[in-house]
């Protein structure tokens, strides 16, 4: 979709476009293509899913997304560096990451937190996401057959403390309940 998007953004900002560009990732992008990305977008938003290709294979089909996630964000933050934001907490430029934490640490989310305090920047704005519900055929894939459970949550917020990330995203976590029928 790259090159669409960049055959329409001047016909955009001429029609009067003027906000920060967001680009949202699964960070399965090759550098190629985000280095066609350099000084178009302000905001880069990547999800980094799974640290473990094992895993990245089981459940995404894709062995090297781990690897692939990695080498991305690496070219995202060259771009745009660390998230900044305006007087009034508007982002401007910069990183939001996003990470679901997975149910028996399938996503490997401690090695996440490690690899973008050491090798981005421990200022790297995260956003530790509790919102992971089975459905589809998880209930054929345990550990994914469940919901994280607040510990699990807890853990991976830890884990991000502990490795040096010094920019969480604050918004509390909310229980929801559902009864049946409805």
């Amino acid at each position: 979709m790259v090159p669409q998007i960049l055959d329409a953004l001047p016909h955009a900002i001429e029609g009067g476009l003027n906000v920060p560009l967001v680009y949202n990732t699964g960070t399965y992008d090759a550098v190629e293509t985000l280095e066609l990305l350099d000084g178009i977008f302000d905001i880069y938003m990547p999800d980094f899913k799974f640290w473990d290709p094992v895993m990245a294979r089981q459940y995404l089909k894709a062995p090297d997304y781990p690897e692939r996630a990695r080498e991305a964000l690496k070219e995202m933050h060259r771009q745009v560096g660390d998230l900044s934001l305006d007087e009034n907490g508007i982002a401007l430029r910069g990183i939001i990451l996003r990470h679901l934490v997975m149910p028996g640490g399938v996503a490997g989310t401690r090695d996440i937190m490690r690899f973008i305090a050491k090798e981005i920047s421990p200022n790297t704005y995260v956003n530790i996401m509790d919102q992971y519900r089975p459905c589809g055929n998880a209930h054929k894939c345990p550990p994914l057959d469940r919901r994280i459970t607040d510990h699990e949550y807890g853990e991976a917020l830890g884990a991000a403390l502990a490795e040096g990330i010094t920019r969480l995203d604050k918004r509390e976590r909310r229980a929801m309940i559902f009864r049946w029928p409805w």
